[in-house]
């Protein structure tokens, strides 16, 4: 992936082009390093999601760590519902492999594949690691949302681009962000804890890490924590983040902002 796939599909230079648009004073140098670890761990969580029951035997051994595990126990034991969030770093299914190697059920979203065959192969992976999964999608979030709420677990991941998001500053530079997850919890009472997944110096261990709990309160606030907390792990290896997304699209968002702020004339 790092030798060969990155550099011909364009994700070596997309990794470069968005570090250099967060961080322009960055050695060219660095930015190169940091893209290629960005093409290596990217290829190995693609190998490891793909092979679920190795990654369950390898998460079972793992002891989960961080200040949420107390309130996700609390919340389990009193039947309330638990919404784990997260971003593409690491192996971002690596902490919810090693609940469920132990009995627990922790739902989630995926997005359909556009090859039907390979969707079809790829979503009885998904279910494989946990139930229920849905769709993305509008009838997805429903029943996620209906699983939540009866006391269940879910996952979501946020850190993808969508226009209709609200701008929220991610490593200095706004980027859109759908609240949904906030809303999900709020509107179902959950416990929103942070999870990562930290690959360790050998390649192919993790470290399991649950924050603390988001507070409840105004969702955007919710979502500016839940960012923060991805940009820490971000700042201490930016090798572990898929630096691949277009998570700004610059181009994109420079033109609707000087489109809000050109003068209007009245006729």
């Amino acid at each position: 992936m790092r030798r060969v796939v990155a550099p011909l599909v364009g994700w070596r230079d997309r990794a470069m082009a968005n570090l250099a648009y967060v961080s322009p004073d960055l050695d060219p140098k660095e930015r190169r390093r940091i893209a290629d670890a960005v093409a290596d761990n990217a290829g190995r969580t693609m190998i490891e999601n793909y092979d679920v029951n190795g990654l369950l035997a390898r998460m079972k051994d793992v002891t989960p760590t961080g200040d949420g595990l107390a309130a996700i126990e609390e919340a389990r034991a009193a039947g309330r519902p638990v919404l784990f969030v997260t971003g593409h770093y690491g192996n971002f299914e690596a902490p919810r492999a090693a609940l469920v190697a132990r009995g627990w059920r922790i739902g989630g979203l995926y997005r359909p594949m556009s090859n039907p065959y390979f969707n079809a192969h790829y979503a009885a992976n998904m279910h494989a690691l946990g139930d229920p999964v849905f769709e993305q999608g509008r009838r997805g979030t429903m029943g996620l949302i209906r699983h939540i709420k009866e006391g269940g677990m879910g996952v979501l991941l946020f850190d993808v681009y969508d226009s209709a998001g609200t701008p929220i500053d991610f490593m200095g530079k706004p980027a859109p962000t759908l609240t949904s997850a906030a809303d999900i919890a709020l509107r179902t009472n959950a416990v929103m804890v942070p999870f990562f997944g930290i690959r360790r110096a050998d390649g192919v261990s993790f470290d399991a890490v649950f924050e603390r709990p988001i507070p409840h309160g105004d969702p955007v606030a919710m979502m500016t924590e839940a960012t923060r907390r991805l940009e820490a792990r971000i700042n201490e290896d930016p090798g572990q983040w898929f630096w691949i997304h277009r998570r700004w699209k610059p181009g994109r968002q420079e033109r609707r902002q000087r489109k809000r702020a050109a003068p209007t004339i009245s006729p």
